[in-house]
């Protein structure tokens, strides 16, 4: 079983658990969703399923598999198929486009993922050695000798700092009728 179904059946991207956290953070930072946009926060990471990674070849372009899902189901060129084709900003710079309003509550969502349920799962995953490995190489530099809580606690911090310094009036894609 490849890396990116594992992620969605029982890792960090867990189709029930990862988007209720989501869900919260998204009421945090800008109220209650719409329903469009609760459905949105469910499927904006199914285009993972059956990628060999997270943040590979693969797993960089699930936004794009996940925002199809959207397009079947609201339109194509509807609101909500940017909002999840745009939740990644390394997707929204390939693009040349502002990251959506699901990036910054997919990124704060680790707020409310506590540590002894998130290793756990990042481990059987397998999601753990990609993740310490970016972290290890990115603008944080965790080192890899680092213990996983260790890591967790410092990566949550910056997912956290990050979701919470976005600049509102730079944000693709909200629903004009919030």
């Amino acid at each position: 079983m490849k890396v990116g179904t594992k992620s969605l059946l029982f890792g960090v991207h867990q189709f029930l658990w990862h988007p209720l956290t989501v869900l919260i953070a998204w009421n945090h930072l800008y109220g209650w969703p719409t329903w469009r946009e609760i459905v949105c926060i469910f499927i904006h990471d199914w285009g993972l399923w059956g990628s060999s990674d997270i943040d590979g070849k693969e797993g960089l372009i699930h936004p794009a598999r996940s925002a199809a899902i959207a397009r079947k189901l609201f339109g194509k060129g509807s609101v909500e198929s940017l909002l999840v084709l745009f939740h990644s900003r390394h997707f929204a710079r390939l693009c040349r486009m502002e990251p959506s309003m699901l990036c910054w509550a997919d990124k704060l969502s680790i707020r409310w993922d506590p540590w002894w349920l998130y290793i756990p799962r990042a481990i059987l995953s397998g999601e753990i050695i990609e993740y310490r490995e970016m972290s290890a190489k990115n603008q944080w530099r965790i080192p890899l000798s680092a213990s996983h809580r260790t890591w967790y606690e410092r990566a949550r911090k910056n997912q956290i700092e990050l979701a919470m310094s976005m600049d509102p009036t730079k944000i693709a894609y909200q629903d004009e009728e919030r």
